[in-house]
């Protein structure tokens, strides 16, 4: 694998113009750009001095330049962009919710390990060192045994049922927008998957999911709970409570602190680690480790694929017994 990995990115909003400038920062540039409005990404490109801009998207896929391409349109989009791109080698990095299903998803990792590709989700939990850390001190047993975690993610949207977060056309919802980030927080802490879910939902006007509450158990008992809105802020807080001490979580998904409080005693430890602004720069770091590796344990060990699937089954199961189909599962 040559050293220095060209990334392209599709899509021209907020996470791309974040990419762009992760890449400035660490002394390199966005390769190529393409976006479904070919002037945003000529304005983009110039934005960012970017070499290559595509007329049509597909050349994306066809430029044998590209290793690696971050795809973060919306999430609807993302199965036909991620089928070309490994069709034709290429290394892809999806912006969540990776595909709007599990079958989606297991389509493209049987296509990804035919074409000996990585294929991962930019999910910032898995590779935020705030979350390595807790894990290395759940590890040392000096918490005592995982319970509980409580988990909220609510957001005030606009009630407007043409924007994006309600619209069914833009695969919109609370479950694939922000749930993603509960759920995968609580499985980055489990030892195991969930096997029993529970749920209740309120929808929008639209058809789409405005609210939700989950309910989480393994077969190691470990139990959560989360709740979700996109019509109602809540504080962006998770507690795991154990055995010894309980621990909270502040301004998760991109957390960089959290404080340890111990049972006996109640005394308090604060957990400084890494950076809420290089969210983008860990999973970049991490990914061209993935790319420039050939064990699949140390791929699985940096992107946490696993989890990700993990994570689809549930929201996917979740959705089944809602009734609740985007227009692309019709």
């Amino acid at each position: 694998m040559k050293d220095n990995l060209n990334w392209a990115v599709l899509g021209t909003g907020v996470i791309a113009n974040e990419m762009a400038q992760t890449l400035q920062k660490m002394g390199k540039k966005l390769y190529a750009v393409g976006n479904r409005t070919h002037a945003k990404a000529v304005v983009f490109a110039e934005k960012y001095s970017i070499e290559m801009v595509y007329d049509c998207i597909d050349d994306m896929f066809l430029d044998e330049n590209v290793d690696i391409i971050y795809i973060t349109s919306p999430h609807n989009t993302h199965f036909q962009f991620m089928e070309k791109a490994l069709t034709h080698g290429k290394h892809i990095l999806v912006e969540k919710s990776i595909t709007l299903n599990s079958r989606e998803l297991d389509e493209m990792i049987a296509l990804a390990a035919e074409k000996k590709l990585v294929l991962a989700e930019a999910m910032t939990i898995y590779h935020m060192p705030v979350y390595k850390k807790l894990n290395e001190i759940i590890a040392s047993g000096q918490l005592g045994r995982l319970n509980l975690i409580q988990v909220n993610f609510g957001s005030y949207k606009d009630y407007n049922m043409t924007n994006r977060f309600f619209s069914r056309k833009l695969a919109g919802g609370a479950l694939l927008d922000i749930g993603v980030y509960s759920l995968s927080l609580i499985r980055w802490f489990f030892k195991e998957t969930p096997t029993q879910v529970s749920s209740q939902v309120k929808y929008a006007p639209t058809g789409v999911d405005e609210q939700a509450g989950i309910l989480l158990m393994n077969d190691a008992v470990e139990m959560a709970t989360v709740t979700l809105s996109l019509h109602s802020k809540q504080p962006k807080r998770a507690t795991l409570s154990f055995d010894k001490a309980y621990v909270e979580i502040f301004e998760y998904p991109r957390g960089m602190q959290a404080t340890i409080t111990y049972t006996e005693d109640g005394h308090k430890e604060v957990i400084d680690a890494g950076d809420t602004s290089d969210a983008l720069y860990y999973e970049v770091c991490d990914m061209e480790k993935a790319v420039s590796s050939a064990s699949s344990d140390e791929i699985e060990t940096l992107m946490h694929c696993q989890y990700t699937y993990d994570v689809m089954k549930i929201m996917s199961d979740i959705r089944a017994e809602w009734g609740m189909k985007y227009p692309e599962e019709e």
